[in-house]
């Protein structure tokens, strides 16, 4: 009788795992879209990511309790305790990116509709995002296929997005002195700000790679400690 019971156990376990890493596909649509808000000021659109979070939160509510459900049930050791306290990881980081696309898109209706934007200011924004997309691809490749290797190189991705949020930083110091355009580019700041964390979130998922396969739990020393 206990075989199959573990047989059941394994395969929740399985299904957790992928519930919990769609999450992140979830956010890859999400932002996505978030950077076409940007893009086009299209605040009909920045309202609808913000009321589709629901189905992010939702997602790790349903999986969060499973998760502690079956830490209850099965009293899990080893690798399989190691898996289910990383995957409570990375649904609070899957939570938080959607929480930060909402951010984004609460700054777009501040901007007001024919906003006196910077095209090399949304540039940048958009590049950030798209790279950001990417190391969301990359911390979900690299805990399903247990690769640390992918999993540290989320450091070199992040530093992308980090010398970008510079740049958009840099170029709102110079953007001039017309009230109205100074506003709008310390409101593009807060979204660059919150497309760079969900970066960093990111990264965090990688550090949860690591902590699966060797049973070691240390950040990335890159991510936390940048060289100067």
């Amino acid at each position: 009788m206990a075989e199959p019971v573990r047989v059941q156990y394994q395969e929740e376990l399985e299904q957790l795992e992928a519930s919990a890493l769609g999450g992140l596909d979830l956010v890859s649509a999400a932002l996505e879209r978030t950077l076409e808000a940007v893009e086009h000021q299209d605040v009909e659109l920045a309202q609808l990511v913000i009321a589709d979070d629901d189905r992010i939160d939702g997602r790790y509510l349903e999986v969060h309790q499973s998760l502690i459900t079956l830490l209850a049930t099965q009293s899990p050791v080893a690798t399989d305790l190691r898996l289910i306290s990383a995957l409570l990881h990375v649904l609070k980081n899957v939570e938080r990116m959607g929480d930060q696309c909402v951010n984004v898109c609460k700054m777009i209706p501040l901007s007001g509709n024919e906003p006196p934007s910077d095209e090399e200011m949304v540039k940048l924004i958009l590049t950030m995002g798209r790279q950001t997309r990417t190391l969301i691809g990359q911390a979900k490749r690299s805990f399903l296929e247990r690769d640390v290797d992918m999993a540290r190189d989320l450091v070199r991705q992040d530093d992308v997005v980090d010398n970008l949020n510079r740049d958009c930083f840099r170029l709102a110091l110079e953007i001039g002195d017309d009230a109205d355009r100074r506003e709008w580019a310390m409101t593009m700041l807060l979204a660059a700000r919150a497309i760079e964390r969900t970066g960093d979130n990111a990264v965090d998922i990688g550090e949860q790679v690591a902590f699966v396969v060797t049973g070691l739990f240390r950040e990335f020393e890159d991510a936390s400690h940048p060289a100067p």
